[in-house]
C-alpha cells in the first residue's frame, strides 16, 4: 500500500510507551478531520503540530487508524497552540500558569527567546535568572533530543537508546553521526555494528570505505574480547574473519589494519611465534601486569622474613591458637612472609581461609597495614565474614574519580596516588580480567606485597583474559597449591563431589546426603517444574529459609525451558506475582516489579549509591544483586538495594543493564556463595556442557546442592574437560619479562 503524508495538531495522547516511543494519539488534520494515529512517535505532546507519513488501516475494535512510519514534530506557531504545548509540562520548570505568563509577555517569539536568550524569561515576575537559565537549558536539551530521535527513528532505534546517543555524543549528535555513523557502535551501549552499518548504507557509504572497514575490524576485536574473552586475535584469523564478515578483500583488510596500528588503536605483536593484533588497551594492560608483577615479586619488602624466622613465627601462631597447619599451609605462610608476591590456590575445603587468617595475624604482629579485597560485593562480604576483618571490592578499594561532568574519570588510586597498605590480600582472583588487574597493580605502592588467592580450576573471568591461569602457567610468581581436604570438609559431600568432578570422576549422586541431592527428571519441562517446586515450596518448608536470601537457581544457559530467561519469568510470577499493591514497570520483554530480585549486568562507574549508614559512593558493578524497593513512574526511577545496604535510584533509561536474578547463569555466579543452589542438568549446548562450568556451579553452594535432570548430562559434563581456549599473551609476556629482570636490565620499561 502506498504511503501518504498527513499533517495536523495533536489533540490528545491516548497512550505512550516511554521506552520505545510507541504512541496512540488523536490528531486534528489541518482541514478539520480527527484522526487516530498509531506508531513510534516519541516526544510528541498535546498542542504540537506534526507531519506524519504512513498508511490507513482498519482495527477490528477501534476502526480506521493511521499507521505511522515516520513522524516529524513541528513547533506550534500561533499563541493558542504554543500555550497548549507549554502547558503540557514538556519543558521542565514550566506548567500551565507559567506558560500563560510567558505567552502573554513574549507571544510567538517565546521559543526563540527560550533557545537564544533565556535570561530574558526573568522579565516575568516570579522567574529568577537561575530558573530562567534552567528553563532555557531544558528546552534546548529537548530540541536536541528531538532532532536525534527523529533522525534515528527511521532506523528503528528506540527513544531510550536515543537518550544514550545524546548523552554520549552531545547536542550535535546528528551531525557527528552523519560524518561517521560507525561512531554509534563505538561509543553507545546498545547499538551494534550492524545497526551502524545499516545507517551508513542508507547514507550511501560504500562497503569498501576505509571508515567502514576500520569500524568493522574494531567491532570484531571487541566481540572477540567481550564475548569470547580474548585479549588478541592471530593475524590470519582476524583477516579471514573480517574479510568474510565485511565482504571485502583481504588486501583491503590489511590496509585498514595498518592504519589502525599507525593510529594506535590496534597493536601488532608476536605471540606464540605468530603475528597477533591487540586492541591497544589490552596490550597495554598485559604489558603493565607482567612488568609490575615481576617488579613487586623481586623488590625488597618491608619486614621480609627468612625461612627460619617465618617458621618460628608460624610455630608461635600455632601454639597461641592451638592448631597445627599442614605442611602446604605452612609453605604458603612462609612464602607470604618472605616474598613480594605469591599465589595461593586450591579447591574447596583445602584450608585457604585458615592460611589467610594466619597471614593476617602475622602481618599485623609485624605492624604491617593490611587490606582485603575481592572482585564482587558478595565475595568481599564473604571474605569479611570468614576472616573477621573488613574487606572491600577492588573497585571500592581503588575509589573513583568524577570529572566536572559528574561521570567516572578513572580510579582515585593509581601510580601517582597509590594505596597506603603494606599488604593487600585479594580473593577470587580467577574473576579478575586484564583491565581490572592492570588498574589494581597501578595502585599498589612500591614496597607493598600482594597475596592472590583463588581457585584456578573455576571458569575464567567474564571479561577479557585468563589472568590467574596465565600467571600460574608462566611459573614466574611463587604459587602454593593446597590439595589436602581436611577432616571437617570431608564430611561435606559438596566438597567431596567438587574434588571428584575436578579430577574427572563422577560425583556421588546416589547417596541421600543432607547437602548434595540429585533428582532425576526426563525432560526440560519436568526439570523446570521441579526447580520451581524446590525454590517456592519444598526447600523453604523443609529448612525454614527465605527463597530470595537463601536459595539461588543456577543454569548454564539463558535460553530454553530451563534457561534463566524462562525460569525467571516462572519464578517471578510464583514468588512475586502481579498485585495492585505492587508497582511494576515493563521494559522490553521484562516486567520489573517491587520486591523483585535483580542483577546488574555491566559495570556502571557513574551510578551513585547511598549506604544505609549515610555513606555515599559511586559504582554499581557487573554481578551486583539487589531487591527492588519501589518504582516511581512519575519520576521514572526504580529504587534498588544492592548487597543489602547500598541504595540506588536507578533511572528507567538504564534498565537494559538490569535483569531478574531469581535464576542466573553459572558465569554470573562467579565469586558468589549461596546457602543453597539448585541447578537444572539437562541437555545444553556442547560449549556449556563442561567440567569447569559444572565444578564452578557446585562450589557456589555453602550448605546444599540440588541437581535436577539427567545422569547422562552429568556424565557428559564431567568427561568434557575441553575448555574454550582464549587468545591471551600474559603468560608469554611474564616469561619474557622475567628473562629481562634476571638479566639485571636497569631502568623503567615504558611503552
Amino acid at each position: 500500500m502506498e504511503e501518504i503524508t498527513i499533517s495536523g495538531t495533536v489533540e490528545d495522547i491516548i497512550y505512550s510507551n516511554p521506552e520505545n516511543g510507541y504512541t496512540v494519539c488523536d490528531v486534528a488534520e489541518t482541514h478539520g478531520r480527527l484522526v487516530t494515529a498509531t506508531g513510534y512517535m516519541p516526544y510528541i505532546t498535546e498542542g504540537e503540530k506534526v507531519v506524519m507519513s504512513g498508511t490507513w488501516t482498519n482495527h477490528p475494535d477501534y476502526g480506521e487508524q493511521f499507521k505511522v512510519t515516520f513522524c516529524e514534530n513541528v513547533l506550534p506557531s500561533d499563541e493558542d497552540s504554543i500555550l497548549t504545548y507549554l502547558s503540557s509540562g514538556v519543558v521542565a520548570g514550566v506548567r500551565a500558569a507559567t506558560a500563560k505568563k510567558l505567552v502573554a509577555h513574549f507571544g510567538t517569539e517565546v521559543f526563540d527567546i527560550m533557545l537564544t536568550d533565556p535570561v530574558r524569561l526573568s522579565e516575568i515576575k516570579g522567574i529568577s535568572e537561575d530558573r530562567a537559565r534552567a528553563i532555557g537549558a531544558s528546552y534546548a536539551e529537548l530540541q536536541s533530543m528531538r532532532s536525534i530521535v527523529m533522525f534515528l527513528q527511521k532506523y528503528h532505534i528506540s527513544s531510550n537508546t536515543a537518550v544514550k546517543v545524546h548523552n554520549a555524543l552531545g547536542s550535535n549528535a546528528v551531525d557527528v553521526i552523519k560524518q561517521n555513523p560507525y561512531i554509534l557502535a563505538d561509543r553507545v551501549d546498545g547499538i551494534s555494528f550492524n545497526t551502524s552499518d545499516n545507517i551508513a548504507y542508507n547514507m550511501g557509504i560504500p562497503k569498501n570505505s576505509m571508515t567502514r572497514i576500520r569500524a568493522g575490524i574494531k567491532y570484531l576485536m571487541n566481540k572477540a574480547a567481550y564475548s569470547d574473552g580474548n585479549t588478541y586475535l592471530p593475524k590470519h584469523i582476524l583477516i579471514d574473519h573480517a574479510a568474510y564478515t565485511l565482504t571485502v578483500s583481504e588486501n583491503e583488510i590489511e590496509d585498514a589494519l595498518s592504519a589502525l596500528v599507525l593510529d594506535r588503536e590496534l597493536y601488532l605483536d608476536s605471540v606464540n611465534n605468530e603475528d597477533a593484533y591487540y586492541l591497544y588497551n589490552f596490550f597495554e594492560a598485559e604489558y603493565y601486569i607482567a612488568r609490575r608483577l615481576l617488579s613487586i615479586a623481586q623488590s625488597e619488602q618491608k619486614f621480609t622474613m627468612s625461612e627460619d624466622q617465618a617458621e618460628r613465627a608460624i610455630s608461635g601462631y600455632e601454639k597461641s591458637h592451638n592448631i597445627e597447619l599442614a605442611s602446604e599451609q605452612k609453605n604458603a605462610v612462609i612464602s607470604a612472609l618472605s616474598s613480594g608476591c605469591m599465589i595461593l590456590t586450591g579447591g574447596p575445603g583445602t584450608g585457604k581461609t585458615t592460611v589467610i587468617c594466619a597471614m593476617l595475624e602475622l602481618f599485623r604482629e609485624l605492624r604491617l597495614s593490611v587490606s582485603l579485597a575481592a572482585p564482587t560485593g558478595r565475595a568481599a562480604k564473604r571474605m569479611a565474614q570468614v576472616t573477621g576483618h573488613e574487606a572491600k571490592t577492588i573497585h571500592r578499594l581503588l575509589g573513583t574519580q568524577q570529572g566536572s561532568d559528574g561521570n567516572f574519570h578513572g580510579f582515585a588510586h593509581n601510580e601517582t596516588h597509590p594505596l597506603s597498605s603494606d599488604v593487600i590480600i585479594v580473593d577470587e582472583v580467577s574473576m579478575i580480567d586484564v583491565s581490572l588487574m592492570s588498574s589494581f597493580l597501578r595502585a599498589v605502592k612500591r614496597g607493598a606485597r600482594i597475596i592472590f588467592s583463588g581457585d584456578a580450576d573455576q571458569l575464567p573471568s567474564v571479561g577479557p583474559g585468563n589472568v590467574l591461569h596465565d600467571i600460574i602457567a608462566s611459573n614466574t610468581i611463587p604459587v602454593i597449591k593446597l590439595n589436602k581436604i581436611f577432616r571437617q570438609a570431608e564430611e561435606s559431600l559438596i566438597i567431596v563431589n567438587a574434588h571428584k568432578v575436578n579430577r574427572g570422576e563422577l560425583p556421588d549422586i546416589s547417596t541421600h546426603s543432607s547437602d548434595f541431592f540429585f533428582l532425576h527428571r526426563n525432560t526440560h519441562e519436568q526439570a523446570g517444574d521441579t526447580v520451581m517446586s524446590l525454590f517456592i515450596h519444598r526447600l523453604p518448608s523443609s529448612y525454614g529459609v527465605s527463597p530470595l536470601s537463601s536459595i539461588q537457581v543456577l543454569s548454564p544457559q539463558k535460553k530454553g525451558y530451563t534457561g534463566t530467561e524462562n525460569l525467571n519469568k516462572l519464578l517471578q510470577n510464583a514468588i512475586n506475582p502481579k498485585s495492585a499493591d505492587k508497582a511494576e514497570h515493563t521494559y522490553g520483554k521484562t516486567v520489573f516489579r517491587e520486591g523483585d530480585k535483580v542483577m546488574q549486568t555491566r559495570n556502571n562507574y557513574d551510578m551513585e549509591y547511598t549506604v544505609i549508614d549515610g555513606e555515599r559512593g559511586m559504582g554499581i558493578y557487573n554481578g551486583d544483586m539487589g531487591i527492588i524497593g519501589s518504582i516511581d513512574e512519575e519520576n521514572k526511577i526504580i529504587e534498588i538495594t544492592f548487597d543489602e545496604d547500598k541504595q540506588v535510584k536507578y533511572p528507567f533509561t538504564f534498565l537494559d543493564d538490569l535483569e531478574l536474578a531469581y535464576a542466573i547463569t553459572v558465569h554470573k555466579s562467579q565469586g558468589s556463595e549461596f546457602p543453597m543452589v539448585i541447578m537444572p542438568v539437562c541437555a545444553f549446548t556442547p560449549q556449556l556442557t563442561s567440567r569447569n562450568l559444572f565444578y564452578t556451579a557446585i562450589t557456589r553452594a555453602r550448605d546444599r546442592v540440588i541437581l535436577v535432570g539427567s545422569e547422562r548430562v552429568i556424565y557428559n559434563m564431567v568427561n568434557n574437560n575441553r575448555q574454550n581456549d582464549r587468545y591471551t599473551g600474559l603468560g608469554q609476556r611474564l616469561m619474557m619479562m622475567k628473562e629481562i629482570f634476571n638479566s639485571k636490565f636497569e631502568g623503567e620499561f615504558m611503552l
